[in-house]
């Protein structure tokens, strides 16, 4: 079983940074579901060091709207 990762979600929406999520990779965008649609974030290469482990930081691109 593949160990799951702490990533790190910024700049969200109104300026408000979002919580911690786990993840498997860093290669795919990351898209959570707020309210009527969707935030996405996307990963630029950046880490910080959480607790010794090195943590991908995702930053928020855009959103979009749920389809009906």
């Amino acid at each position: 079983m593949p160990r799951r990762r702490i990533v790190i979600l910024v700049d969200g929406p109104e300026g408000k940074a979002l919580p911690q999520n786990p993840r498997d990779d860093t290669g795919n965008p990351i898209r959570l579901v707020r309210g009527n649609g969707y935030e996405r974030f996307e990963f630029y290469g950046e880490y910080v060091e959480v607790d010794g482990d090195r943590v991908p930081v995702y930053r928020w691109c855009y959103r979009t709207s749920i389809a009906e």
